[in-house]
């Protein structure tokens, strides 16, 4: 029974992708969104819809779309980690892509609570994909502040950095030396961490990205993948 909840959530999920794809490539159009509501007879409807309107970047059409992406296939309207996980990995077939989907996992799960509801996946999604630029780098920030404290020490940019090149594989990077991603940490102090006291504030941290666009975007990994 949990084997095949299971199942249906990862199921759901890829779905939901394949929704998001299209809606950033511009090809969910109204026929075609209209017809993919017409192939199931309950069309689920989230409750605070217009609220979710109101604090999103999504229409009210596309809302209904991607709500009936986890409803339909996962009755429960969360998704847990492991399948998350499992859901994210598929993009990076050479890699490991496991503690960076945990990072991201956690910056999405706001409530701390071990699942992702619908509305903290749309509002974060909202933010990534049609966010302001101040809006992105503050929800990147969040990310890289794994312990939540308001900074970014070197330890957490350090597990970050690592956990992108486990995710990129040997076959993007085939001479990747041990201390490469160290030094792409210390690269990045110099430049976010103005003051020098040894942390990056949320102001230092858009300030640098917003002066680096190779910086910015490493730091959009995510967005890249949708």
């Amino acid at each position: 029974m949990m084997a095949g909840c299971t199942s249906r959530c990862r199921q759901g999920v890829q779905k939901l992708i394949q929704s998001l794809q299209r809606l950033v490539s511009g090809t969910l159009t109204k026929d075609n969104a209209d017809d993919e509501l017409e192939m199931t007879t309950v069309c689920h409807r989230p409750e605070g819809l217009e609220q979710l309107e109101a604090q999103t970047n999504f229409t009210k059409q596309e809302l209904q779309i991607l709500y009936r992406g986890f409803k339909n296939e996962c009755p429960s309207g969360v998704v847990n980690e492991e399948t998350f996980k499992h859901i994210y990995a598929q993009f990076f077939p050479h890699g490991d892509a496991s503690m960076y989907a945990h990072y991201l996992f956690n910056a999405f799960d706001t409530t701390n609570n071990g699942s992702i509801k619908f509305k903290d996946f749309v509002m974060g999604l909202s933010i990534l994909l049609r966010g302001t630029l101040r809006e992105k780098l503050e929800w990147t920030f969040h990310l890289y502040d794994i312990n939540r404290d308001g900074y970014i020490n070197r330890e957490e940019m350090t597990e970050i950095v690592r956990a992108i090149y486990d995710m990129m594989g040997k076959y993007t990077y085939p001479a990747l030396k041990g201390d490469v991603p160290q030094q792409h940490v210390d690269a990045f102090f110099q430049k976010m961490d103005k003051n020098k006291d040894g942390v990056v504030t949320l102001e230092e941290f858009i300030l640098a990205c917003q002066e680096d666009e190779n910086m910015m975007r490493s730091m959009q990994l995510f967005e890249n993948v949708m």
